[in-house]
């Protein structure tokens, strides 16, 4: 046998493994959101048929820039609820951040990347705040980050007088409304993102410990693990994330507004319960809270696109809400029994 004839056979098995893998990994994703998936298509066939306009290219790139501030505080979000925490306050950072660059280019003419780069880290600081404060005194998150929402909004109103401070700063608007050829540069930033934190969670000894410390905190103090370490770098994270959504987003509205953001936190949870992350803490996966952040954007566009009443549209959130929440209570009820 000749060596190309080896080598031939050497490719032709390595791409059969290739494909193998690649297939075992699609299969694996349909099992895993196969229930989910199938409902957001269910949503979207829907939206097509009652409006023409919801398949159209435009729209579809308005739905994914729309949803990238959701998406990348569901991300950070995710993090929190598998530790079983939660952050209220990832609206408010995401205002102060946003408010605090815009401020600082518009009113003391400082320049955009030194005033992005502090919004960053006012954002990331009050992120490590936070996990300061319940891994050293073991308050509840839902508590401290109650309060840290209050302080962040009011600060944000403080510093804007409760005023837009609008920007005319070209390479700050830059920052939300570029393109990176025909896709906008808040795709960009979603996708980034993903990759990071779906890395992160899913091959680093800290996503290891995150899932450690959910499942059982009991179990994974008595193996050694950092359980404070581990709540701080999730809160810090959290932080980071609101800070970054909140200078993007208040590029993209030419303006820093200390009112943006409220709620947000409630369609991060959203997300990131709908994708299939446990509010029992120990389950969770940032591909399917990306498909949550999909079916909230989807279904904020297509009422939009409807002219359905905003009001009708809480109520039609909060019950999708309410149905993801019971639906992971009843699987985990089976999975205990």
């Amino acid at each position: 046998m000749s060596a190309k004839t080896d080598a031939a056979i050497g490719n032709h098995n390595l791409n059969n493994k290739i494909l193998d893998k690649l297939q075992q990994g699609i299969m694996g994703y349909v099992k895993r959101y196969g229930g989910i998936l199938i409902g957001f298509i269910t949503m979207c066939i829907a939206l097509s048929i009652l409006s023409p306009v919801f398949l159209t290219a435009s729209n579809i790139l308005n739905v994914l820039r729309q949803i990238s501030t959701n998406a990348i505080l569901a991300f950070g979000m995710t993090f929190a609820i598998i530790i079983c925490g939660i952050d209220l306050s990832v609206g408010s950072v995401l205002a102060l951040s946003g408010t605090l660059s815009a401020g600082l280019i518009t009113l003391s003419g400082i320049p955009t990347p030194i005033a992005v780069l502090i919004g960053l880290t006012l954002g990331t600081l009050i992120g490590l705040l936070n996990g300061v404060i319940i891994a050293k005194t073991g308050l509840p998150a839902f508590i401290v980050t109650l309060c840290t929402m209050l302080m962040a909004r009011g600060a944000a109103y403080v510093y804007t007088d409760g005023m837009p401070v609008r920007t005319i700063e070209e390479s700050f608007n830059f920052i939300g409304n570029g393109y990176l050829g025909p896709i906008p540069l808040p795709i960009i930033y979603m996708a980034a993102f993903f990759v990071f934190t779906t890395i992160l969670l899913n091959k680093t000894k800290f996503g290891r410990h995150v899932y450690a410390v959910g499942g059982n905190v009991d179990a994974a103090k008595f193996s050694g693990i950092d359980i404070q370490k581990v709540q701080i770098g999730v809160f810090t994270l959290l932080g980071f994330s609101s800070a970054f959504a909140g200078i993007v987003l208040c590029a993209r509205m030419y303006s820093g507004q200390p009112t943006v953001g409220q709620g947000f936190e409630m369609d991060a949870i959203a997300a990131s319960v709908l994708g299939g992350t446990s509010m029992s803490g120990g389950i969770g996966t940032i591909g399917g809270t990306m498909i949550g952040a999909l079916i909230i954007g989807v279904l904020n566009n297509g009422l939009n696109i409807l002219n359905v009443s905003s009001f009708w549209q809480s109520i039609i959130k909060g019950a999708v809400i309410l149905t993801a929440v019971y639906v992971d209570s009843v699987k985990k009820r089976k999975e205990i029994k």
